[in-house]
């Protein structure tokens, strides 16, 4: 059996932690689906206000990738950036 070092479970532990970061892309992509869909609605019944509707819409959708986007950096520093491994 090959010897395991801290080094090895501070890897292992951070190519977990960025498997668990990407996680958090599923809640805004959900998120910007069920806007998209209400904001379709919404223009489907008042046709006059579509630029007010989709200029809201978007900036809702704007705010809402930003959790996922902190998750991607995160892992992208867990892959890349092992500031513990030594």
């Amino acid at each position: 059996m090959e010897n395991f070092t801290g080094t090895d479970f501070i890897l292992g532990c951070s190519a977990i932690g960025a498997g668990l970061a990407v996680i958090a892309g599923i809640g805004p992509g959900i998120g910007q689906g069920i806007a998209a869909g209400h904001g379709a609605s919404a223009v489907g019944r008042n046709p006059g206000a579509k630029s007010d509707i989709t200029a809201t819409m978007l900036l809702g959708q704007a705010v809402a990738e930003t959790t996922g986007l902190y998750g991607l950096v995160v892992a992208l520093l867990l892959m890349f950036v092992k500031p513990l491994a030594r």
